[in-house]
C-alpha cells in the first residue's frame, strides 16, 4: 500500500507481517481450542485481528485493535439466547409432517438470510469501533435493521433477474456502509455507482454461461445422461469449466474491489485501489496445492496409525478382515483416532485458507492501494468509544464474520 502525502510524494504504508507468524499464533490457538472446547476461538479471533491490525502501517503509524476477546464471548452468549426459539421450532418441525417441515424450514432459512444482513453489519461496526489509527477511532453510524432490510429486497430481486441486479445491489450496499462511516468527527463519502461494476458484470455473466454451457454439452457427449456418466472421462469438462468459471469470478471480484474502494472518499483524502485478479486467483492456487500438501501428510499419518492398530490382523503372516473390523469396532482407542483426524484435517482446512486466502486478501488491498491528500486528515478530532456494541455474536454463529 502506498499512500499520498502531497502531491508527489509517496509515503509507503507498509503490511510486515508474515505467513511463518501468523501460523505460529494460529498453531498456539488451536491446540487451546481442544481443551477449551472451542471457546477459546475468541481469544485467537482477538490474536488474529491484532496480527493483521498492528501490521498495517499507514504513513509510520500502525492500525490497532482495541476490542477484547470477553466483548466477543459475552457477543456470542447473546447470539445463542436468540437462537434457542429458532432450535426449538427445528425440533418442533422434524416431528411434524413432510409439507408442514419443508415449509417451516423455509420460513426458518429466510428469516436467517435476514438476520445474516444485521449481523454482518454489526460486526462490520464493532470492528470500526475498535479500530484506531493515530489514536483516533473509526466508527460507523447507521441502522443495521436498514441494512439488513435494504439486502434482503436486494435479495429478492437479484433471484427474480436470475442474478442481472447485482450491480445494482453491490452499488447500494457498498454506498450504504461507507456513507454510515466514520474516522473521528469526518465522515466518509462514497462516489461509486452500479455503471462501474456493469459492463465487467455483464461480460463476466455471459462469460460464464458460454463455459457452463460448454462444459455440460461436451460432456453430455462424451456420455453424460440422466443414469450417469458412461465413461469417467466425461467428468473432466465439467472440472475444467468449474475451474474456469471459478476463475472469472475472481477476476471479477477483484475488479469490483478495485472500482469501490477507489470511490472512497474521507474529506480531502481520495484512495485509489488496484487489485490484481491475476494475483487473486493465484492465491486461492497456493491454498489449494498448500491442502493437497497438507492432506497428503495426513493420509499417510493415517495410515501409518491404521496399520498399528490393526496389527493384530496381521498376525499368522496373513490378513484377516474379521479381525480387522472387530479391532475397529471395539476400541477406544480407534475412535479417538478418528475423532482427532478428523479435527487434524479440519484445522489443516482453517489453517491453510486463513495463510493463503485471509493472508493474502489483506496484503493484496494494502499493495494496490494509495491515498492523496492525506494531511487533509491531521485536523480530525476523536470521537468516543461505542461501548453499546456487545461483540459480534449473531455474525459469529452464522458464519458471516470478517477477519
Amino acid at each position: 500500500m502506498v499512500m499520498q502525502h502531497g502531491p508527489g510524494r509517496p509515503v509507503p504504508v507498509v503490511f510486515t507481517g508474515t505467513r511463518r507468524e501468523l501460523a505460529g499464533l494460529l498453531l498456539r490457538g488451536y491446540a487451546l481450542l481442544v481443551p477449551t472446547i472451542g471457546l477459546y476461538r475468541f481469544w485467537l479471533l482477538t490474536w488474529k485481528r491484532r496480527f493483521y491490525w498492528s501490521n498495517t502501517e499507514i504513513a509510520g503509524d500502525n492500525l490497532e485493535y482495541t476490542g477484547t476477546a470477553m466483548q466477543l464471548l459475552v457477543g456470542f452468549l447473546i447470539a445463542v439466547a436468540v437462537f434457542l426459539p429458532l432450535y426449538a421450532m427445528v425440533f418442533y418441525l422434524s416431528t411434524q409432517s413432510n409439507q408442514a417441515a419443508i415449509a417451516g424450514y423455509g420460513i426458518i432459512g429466510v428469516t436467517l438470510w435476514f438476520l445474516a444482513g444485521y449481523a454482518i453489519y454489526r460486526a462490520r461496526d464493532f470492528r470500526l469501533s475498535r479500530t484506531l489509527w493515530r489514536g483516533i477511532r473509526f466508527d460507523q453510524t447507521g441502522n443495521g435493521w436498514a441494512y439488513a432490510l435494504r439486502r434482503f429486497g436486494w435479495s429478492l430481486l437479484l433471484i427474480a433477474t436470475a442474478g442481472l441486479a447485482y450491480p445494482f445491489m453491490a452499488a447500494s450496499l457498498w454506498r450504504y456502509r461507507y456513507v454510515h462511516s466514520w474516522y473521528g468527527d469526518l465522515r466518509f463519502g462514497f462516489l461509486g455507482s452500479w455503471k462501474q461494476l456493469a459492463l465487467p458484470f455483464y461480460l463476466t455473466y455471459g462469460a460464464v454461461l458460454v463455459v457452463g454451457g460448454a462444459g455440460l454439452g461436451i460432456s453430455m457427449a462424451l456420455g453424460v445422461s440422466t443414469d450417469g456418466l458412461a465413461e469417467p472421462r466425461a467428468y473432466l469438462p465439467l472440472v475444467i469449466a468449474a475451474l474456469l468459471i471459478g476463475a472469472l469470478a475472481l477476476r471479477y471480484q477483484a475488479r469490483e474491489l478495485s472500482a469501490m474502494y477507489s470511490s472512497v472518499r474521507l474529506g480531502g483524502a481520495v484512495v485509489t485501489v488496484t487489485v490484481s485478479g491475476r494475483a487473486l486467483i493465484w492465491q486461492y492456487v497456493l491454498c489449494g496445492l498448500a491442502l493437497i500438501a497438507a492432506f497428503a501428510v495426513l493420509a499417510i499419518g493415517g495410515l501409518v496409525v491404521l496399520g498399528v492398530l490393526a496389527s493384530e490382523a496381521f498376525a499368522g503372516g496373513g490378513f484377516d478382515l474379521e479381525i480387522f473390523f472387530r479391532q475397529m469396532q471395539g476400541s477406544l482407542i480407534t475412535l479417538a483416532a478418528i475423532i482427532f483426524g478428523y479435527l487434524l484435517m479440519l484445522g489443516a482446512f482453517t489453517l491453510m485458507t486463513e495463510l493463503f486466502i485471509g493472508l493474502g486478501f489483506w496484503r493484496l488491498i494494502a499493495t494496490g492501494a494509495s491515498i492523496a491528500g492525506i494531511e487533509s486528515l491531521n485536523a480530525v478530532r476523536a470521537r468516543g468509544e461505542d461501548k453499546a456494541l456487545a461483540g459480534e455474536g449473531l455474525a459469529d454463529a452464522l458464519n458471516v464474520g470478517a477477519y
